[in-house]
């Protein structure tokens, strides 16, 4: 953003010394030349506001982002968790069908 004021104001500058050069700058040219590097100066100011705007929302965003990590790297970890008890219960489940099986199988033996 910089570079682009810098560049404004140089072509401000030249267009300024270009009148000079050329002969005697009347009031009127004064006053076009200062309306010009005013609406030069205007246009910076809002490039840069505009520019710290968007590093502001930029900043939030990355922020947003990183909370978002955080809570996708939790749930991850708890459906882990979740994942190993609901494994435990499943072989745990099957041990006891079995055994309710075989308990089953012994008194149809009798």
């Amino acid at each position: 953003m910089k570079r682009k004021h810098v560049g404004l104001v140089m072509m401000a500058i030249l267009l300024g010394l270009v009148f000079m050069f050329s002969g005697c700058a009347t009031t009127g040219d004064l006053e076009k030349l200062q309306a010009q590097v005013n609406a030069v100066s205007q246009k910076a100011d809002q490039a840069l506001q505009e520019a710290q705007a968007a590093r502001a929302a930029a900043q939030s965003a990355r922020m947003d982002s990183a909370r978002d990590a955080e809570r996708i790297s939790q749930a991850a970890t708890k459906a882990d968790n979740a994942a190993v008890r609901a494994e435990a219960a499943a072989k745990m489940a099957e041990d006891n069908a079995k055994k309710t099986e075989a308990i089953f199988q012994k008194s149809m033996k009798k």
